[in-house]
């Protein structure tokens, strides 16, 4: 995807589709938002990270950077290939995902559809199922032995398995693959149908026009796979306990700061292996989106380490992270990076600099414009060309929701800029954005809908309640589509015949 030509798309997590079991998936409905896009003009599809999720349902705490979640594959396909039988679904809530439900019931669909691919699967099917193992195997074998330890202990975090299984002593490990070889198939199982459902996914988005955008976030969790494999690669202990966390200091949002608990590279240790752990993720990733946004893009100009001991962030020291050395070596090895680097929160200009030096676009969400005066770095006429413009990302409240909250000084502001009362300043904040001169401008679907606080993704720094969000087709009608077509069409993002002029 090129990043220099004016586009426009929608955020929507793959979780927050419609469907009848239980949680948004790879399913028809998928297909149905894709058509949905394509007749609004747009052309990007926005997702949040694909990966397992972890603690809280967050998809940045995920027990693997490489893998994809279970939850996502879509039973409908399993069912056509005769792997497993029409199952009698309970009467899940459509609105909200109860995660506590409906991935139990999932994984037992999932499971049997293991157990009827292993037992009727057409030879095709197999050769092509042994054919990906291989061709994965360089992630695929340390994640599936992973999960097949994990599931009998109900999720006991790795450090607290027995000593050679946690210290991945070699006998202990061989061991552990005669003895959980039935699980593991089932992991394989289930991470070869994302893989497929996901391309397939791709390739419909593609034929018409839409492109998928991902979203790598910079660390990963503690109890993770990736932690469990190569512990080297991170700031441990001799019982594998962290030693520094990551996390942000103090500001005007929080007096303690955020306290995000993940490990820290040891980027020491990965740049003298020429950043292959890097390499090998980000190449990952574009197998599965044509273009996708770096979570925390400034921790690699810098980051901020909490000691483990430390309850939250008020103890702290900025370092050096390993700036453009770690991006030269990935465009060695990989060419081009459509990445966007999501450069908000504390900004220096180190970050600046290795975001324009690796030609990165930046990220400029319009709610953030109206608290200061009319030179704000987030009011449209201040945005430069190379950005990706928001109406606000998933962690902000919607735009009818920001509006309710917001201080009397900035709700007249925002009324006098995009000329706009309660009622249109969710359409108002979408045309501001795709009529400025930012490349790429995207719009959660709570935005596009009208939808208040009750709708929103995310709340950062509350455990519970969030990630559960989902649409309903009857909310879309006719209108949004029409109204966002006028507005990408008008605006030189997408075809202009959307404009039906005389």
């Amino acid at each position: 995807m090129n990043l220099n030509q004016r586009s426009s798309g929608v955020l929507l997590h793959i979780t927050s589709l419609p469907g009848p079991h239980g949680m948004g998936d790879f399913g028809p409905d998928a297909y149905r938002f894709i058509d949905w896009l394509q007749s609004a003009g747009q052309s990007v599809w926005q997702l949040l990270p694909t990966t397992p999720i972890g603690p809280g349902d967050s998809p940045y705490q995920g027990v693997s950077a490489f893998a994809g979640s279970q939850w996502m594959v879509a039973l409908e396909p399993l069912i056509a290939k005769g792997w497993l039988t029409e199952p009698q679904v309970p009467a899940f809530n459509g609105s909200l995902i109860n995660y506590g439900e409906v991935t139990p019931w999932r994984e037992q669909q999932l499971r049997a559809a293991a157990k009827g691919f292993f037992a009727n699967g057409v030879d095709a099917d197999r050769i092509a199922f042994a054919k990906w193992c291989l061709e994965a195997q360089s992630w695929l074998d340390d994640y599936v032995l992973f999960m097949a330890i994990r599931s009998p202990l109900n999720g006991q975090p790795w450090w607290e398995w027995q000593e050679g299984l946690k210290k991945r002593e070699p006998k202990a490990i061989a061991q552990a693959r005669k003895d959980y070889a039935d699980e593991i198939a089932f992991w394989q199982f289930v991470q070869w149908q994302f893989d497929v459902q996901i391309a397939a996914l791709k390739a419909y988005a593609n034929e018409r026009g839409v492109h998928l955008m991902g979203d790598l976030p910079i660390f990963v969790a503690h109890d993770s796979a990736d932690c469990w494999s190569r512990p080297d690669l991170y700031y441990l202990d001799k019982d594998f306990q962290t030693t520094v966390v990551a996390g942000c200091p103090p500001d005007d949002l929080g007096p303690l700061g955020q306290r995000w608990g993940n490990p820290l590279y040891r980027w020491d240790k990965m740049a003298t292996e020429n950043y292959a752990w890097w390499t090998a993720r980000v190449q990952r990733a574009l197998t599965q989106a044509d273009v996708f946004r770096i979570d925390h893009f400034r921790g690699f100009a810098g980051y901020y380490e909490i000691p483990a001991s430390s309850p939250d962030a008020t103890k702290g020291q900025w370092l050096k992270g390993p700036g453009m050395p770690l991006f030269d070596a990935i465009k060695k090895a990989l060419g081009p990076l459509p990445i966007v680097a999501e450069d908000l929160g504390f900004i220096t200009e180190d970050v600046n600099e290795l975001r324009d030096g690796c030609g990165f676009p930046g990220m400029k969400i319009l709610q953030f414009a109206f608290g200061a005066e009319g030179d704000h770095e987030f009011l449209p006429h201040m945005w430069p060309t190379t950005s990706v413009a928001y109406t606000g990302t998933h962690d902000n409240d919607t735009v009818r929701g920001w509006w309710n909250q917001a201080k009397p000084r900035e709700r007249a502001f925002a009324g006098s800029y995009l000329a706009c009362n309660e009622q249109d300043v969710h359409w108002a904040m979408i045309r501001a954005c795709a009529n400025s001169v930012a490349n790429m401008a995207v719009y959660p679907l709570q935005d596009v809908l009208g939808l208040d606080s009750h709708h929103r993704m995310n709340v950062p720094g509350v455990l519970g309640g969030n990630w559960g969000w989902r649409f309903h087709w009857g909310m879309l009608g006719s209108e949004p589509a029409r109204v966002l077509g006028l507005i990408t069409a008008a605006s030189g993002r997408g075809p202009f015949e959307l404009l039906r002029l005389p």
